[in-house]
């Protein structure tokens, strides 16, 4: 049936052609997310990959499989992307906070977006490749993709077709259009680098997702956020939790800084002007972040907040100020305020 549909659509049937495209496009959106870093970006870079596709189906001559043929497409469609910098998550400079504390480091500015659950729920369950060493829904964890975006283009793109998606290296070689010798190189630095980034493997010891134990920890720390109870919220975490806020260059380790942080920074330190809504994000708990206003019954959405556990405790806080992405995860702009 499939050699079938196949057959249609490169004789020019433009509706077996969608029917074959769509049992990719999921998949090809991880894809595209993992190497850019935004999911907007990644539905963009889907639909012109499929339009290439479309246009160019005529020189499909079948060597590979259509599945790797999209891939090779939506790679370098990615990786030309990246090289325009007008197309990076929110553009500009970071605005940074006001009178932030000390931070613990200050890091080139990431700019990442999170990936809403919704979309991973679709995510087909493909066989992997023989050079496999990252389960599918792991590699699309906030750690992971955030190291990724740390690394050059080009090593991103290797690391994800290699140890991700389970391509050979002589097949990564030609998805590429590059030599074997360049991929392994590429795949040892691209490695070392990512590995050096990854926390511990403190989220194997991650409460299983949607468990009960998850629910008791964030909701404990939900109670405790709306509350303004800032001592409560910190000894939830891990000694040496983090707090980012990509692009913000400025982070926060450990209890101390952290709760200092909370108590100046977020509405001048009155996090009971809050409200925390549940959903979840690149496999991991995460809130809609809405403020209350002060002069109206509502509430404006100013991000997403996203948890990542380790055992009984929050081993890092991460706030996107970035309400482009509230229609990916249903979350609208404002609230009722309650």
């Amino acid at each position: 049936m499939r050699a079938h549909v196949e057959t249609r659509a490169r004789a020019g049937d433009e509706q077996a052609f969608h029917a074959l495209a769509e049992r990719y496009r999921h998949e090809l959106q991880v894809h595209c997310y993992r190497i850019l870093g935004s999911p907007q970006d990644a539905e963009d870079l889907v639909q012109e990959t499929l339009l290439a596709a479309w246009r160019g189906l005529d020189g499909f001559v079948g060597r590979s499989s259509v599945r790797t043929w999209l891939y090779k497409i939506a790679t370098n469609r990615c990786l030309n992307a990246l090289r325009d910098a007008s197309r990076r998550p929110g553009g500009g400079a970071p605005q940074l906070p006001p009178d932030p504390p000390e931070p613990t480091r200050v890091a080139e500015p990431l700019w990442l977006q999170p990936y809403p659950d919704a979309l991973l729920d679709a995510l087909p369950d493909a066989a992997p490749g023989p050079e496999q060493r990252y389960e599918a829904r792991e590699a699309v964890g906030l750690a992971f993709v955030a190291g990724l975006q740390r690394l050059p283009p080009s090593q991103r793109a290797i690391l994800v077709l290699r140890d991700v998606l389970g391509y050979r290296a002589a097949e990564v070689a030609e998805l590429l259009d590059t030599s074997t010798a360049s991929v392994n190189s590429g795949l040892q630095r691209a490695r070392a680098a990512i590995e050096q980034r990854l926390p511990a493997a403190g989220r194997e010891r991650a409460p299983l997702p949607r468990s009960a134990a998850e629910r008791r920890l964030v909701g404990r720390f939900a109670d405790a956020f709306e509350a303004g109870d800032v001592d409560t919220v910190v000894e939830l975490l891990t000694d040496d939790a983090w707090l980012t806020m990509p692009p913000v260059p400025l982070e926060y380790q450990g209890r101390e800084r952290i709760a200092r942080f909370l108590s100046v920074v977020p509405a001048g330190g009155d996090l009971r002007r809050f409200r925390l809504v549940p959903t979840r994000a690149n496999g991991q708990p995460a809130f809609g972040v809405y403020q209350r206003d002060a002069q109206c019954p509502i509430a404006h959405a100013i991000g997403i907040l996203v948890l990542t556990l380790e055992g009984e405790r929050i081993a890092a806080l991460t706030a996107f100020h970035d309400t482009g992405v509230l229609p990916l995860f249903g979350l609208p702009r404002t609230l009722p305020a309650e």
